[in-house]
C-alpha cells in the first residue's frame, strides 16, 4: 500500500499542538490522593501567593499568617490540590460563598481574625478533618457544620456563639475534640451539647449565670 508521507507529515503537526494541550491540561487538572495529617504537619508550605501561584498544582499546604487580608484571597480559587490551609492573624470579616469549592481542603485554620458568621456552602467542605475558629466573632454556627461527617477536632475557643445546632448530633461520631471555653454558655446549655455530642471530648468553662 502506497503511503502518502506528505499527509502524514500534516497530520502530525496539525495535532501535535491539541496532544500538547491536552497533556498541559492533565497535568494543571491533576489532583493528588488526601495525605494523612501527619503528613500534612510536617510538609513544607508556601507562605506567599506568588510563589504559589507559579506552580499552582503543586501547592497543597498554603500558611498566610500575619498578612493584614480583609478579603479571602481570590487565588486560593487556583490551587486544586489545596489540602491545608491557615489564614490565621489576619483581618477576615467572613468567608465567600464559594468556600465550599476547595473539596481537597482537611485542615483549615483561620484563628484571630473577625468572623462573625460562616457561610452555609461551609458543610461542602466533606473532607475536612480539623477547623481551627478560635478567638474570631462567631455568633452561630450553621446547621450545615453536620455534613462534616469527617472532622475530628472543632476549635471555637473565645467566641461569641449563643447558639449551637442540633445539627452538631450529626457529627458525634467521628467528632474527637471540641474547644468551647471562654464562651459563654450556662449549665443547661451545656448539658444539651453533651447529650448532643456523648462521645467527644469536650472543654468547657464553668457554666455561666446567664439566659441562653
Amino acid at each position: 500500500m502506497k503511503v502518502n508521507f506528505t499527509f502524514l507529515i500534516f497530520l502530525h503537526f496539525f495535532l501535535l499542538p491539541f496532544g500538547l494541550l491536552q497533556a498541559q491540561e492533565g497535568i494543571q487538572n491533576k489532583l493528588y490522593p488526601l495525605f494523612d495529617s501527619l503528613t500534612l504537619d510536617t510538609m513544607t508550605a508556601y507562605t506567599d501567593l506568588f510563589s504559589a501561584m507559579k506552580a499552582p498544582e503543586k501547592v497543597v499546604k498554603l500558611v498566610l499568617r500575619k498578612l493584614k487580608y480583609k478579603e479571602f484571597p481570590k487565588e486560593i480559587w487556583n490551587f486544586p490540590n489545596l489540602q491545608y490551609l491557615d489564614l490565621s492573624k489576619n483581618q477576615l470579616t467572613e468567608f465567600p460563598d464559594s468556600l465550599g469549592k476547595l473539596q481537597s481542603l482537611q485542615v483549615l485554620h483561620i484563628s484571630k481574625n473577625h468572623i462573625e458568621t460562616l457561610p452555609r456552602e461551609f458543610g461542602d467542605l466533606q473532607h475536612l478533618v480539623i477547623l481551627n475558629i478560635s478567638q474570631n466573632d462567631l455568633i452561630m454556627l450553621p446547621p450545615q457544620i453536620g455534613k462534616l461527617k469527617k472532622l475530628k477536632y472543632l476549635d471555637l475557643w473565645e467566641n461569641s456563639i449563643g447558639t449551637f445546632p442540633d445539627e452538631l448530633k450529626d457529627i458525634s461520631g467521628n467528632l474527637k475534640i471540641i474547644d468551647l471555653r471562654v464562651i459563654l454558655i450556662n449549665k443547661e446549655g451545656q448539658e444539651r451539647i453533651r447529650k448532643l455530642l456523648p462521645s467527644t471530648k469536650i472543654y468547657f468553662d464553668p457554666p455561666c449565670h446567664c439566659n441562653q
